[in-house]
């Protein structure tokens, strides 16, 4: 059971303010709004980024690498491209200090349940506001059967009109990313296709694709690219497939579509 431990005084944050402190060894982004106080791991779910760093607006800190937002009174992900929540601790007002207590793991309770309001002088209670509830719905409480699938399903067979880079990215909308569910084109992965007559048979192509992703470290990576592959592979007209790896320029959340947007609560 962790304990509750001083990190700094009331009076060094202002209100709106933020910053980072350290507590137990974890690296901890402390935020001082509305006269309450909240403590996230100072760690952006989906590459790691420093929250601590990011644009505090309201409620929703910014991640600085790629735009993921965060609620700060949950932790839970608010935008893509993270889609877990980050983790949330307990923070109290004692002797004119600040201090917080470490939880193990990210929890999904309402926002208020973090807080400690400079009033009170220790953790308030109640509901998550309408605008968290309907935001806070990261594509990982899909339900099972749909998660299944989008990632189980065979690819639905290619057409056999002609080849062109049109037509490759309209296949290309058959891969999804699978902690999103959404696809690899409308995500704004895909930055450009290449088609050139194949060297050993002049009937065919040989396509290259060049597509980012949300982040160097994605896990989703290898996934991607073997099923853009193994779409793309599907066409007899289709003889190799290239895809390389660009992330220059970075991806950033203003690549996506509306549809993507929409899919994803993005507003």
């Amino acid at each position: 059971m962790h304990e509750f431990e001083r990190v700094i005084d009331v009076s060094e944050v202002p209100d709106p303010g933020k910053t980072l402190v350290e507590v137990e060894g974890d690296m901890i982004a402390l935020f001082h709004v509305g006269g309450e106080w909240f403590a996230l791991d100072d760690v952006c779910t989906h590459d790691g980024g420093p929250l601590a760093d990011g644009a505090l607006r309201d409620h929703t800190i910014a991640c600085p690498r790629h735009g993921a937002k965060f609620d700060i009174r949950s932790g839970a992900a608010l935008t893509m491209p993270a889609v877990r929540p980050t983790r949330s601790h307990e923070v109290k007002l004692e002797d004119g200090g600040v201090w917080v207590r470490l939880r193990d793991s990210a929890t999904a309770d309402g926002p208020a349940a973090h807080a400690a309001s400079s009033a009170a002088g220790g953790p308030s209670s109640g509901a998550p506001s309408p605008a968290a509830a309907a935001n806070a719905s990261p594509a990982s409480e899909l339900p099972a059967s749909a998660a299944a699938a989008t990632t189980d399903a065979s690819p639905a067979p290619a057409d056999t009109g002609p080849l062109s880079e049109e037509k490759v990215h309209e296949l290309l909308k058959e891969v999804k990313d699978p902690e999103l569910f959404v696809n690899i084109v409308d995500l704004g992965l895909i930055y450009g296709v290449t088609l050139a007559a194949a060297a050993d048979d002049a009937a065919k192509h040989d396509v290259s694709i060049d597509m980012t992703m949300t982040s160097p470290a994605c896990p989703a990576g290898p996934q991607l690219i073997a099923d853009t592959k193994r779409v793309l592979t599907q066409r007899p007209d289709v003889a190799n497939v290239e895809v390389r790896i660009v992330m220059d320029p970075p991806w950033t959340p203003d690549r996506m579509t509306e549809s993507a947007r929409d899919q994803l609560g993005i507003f």
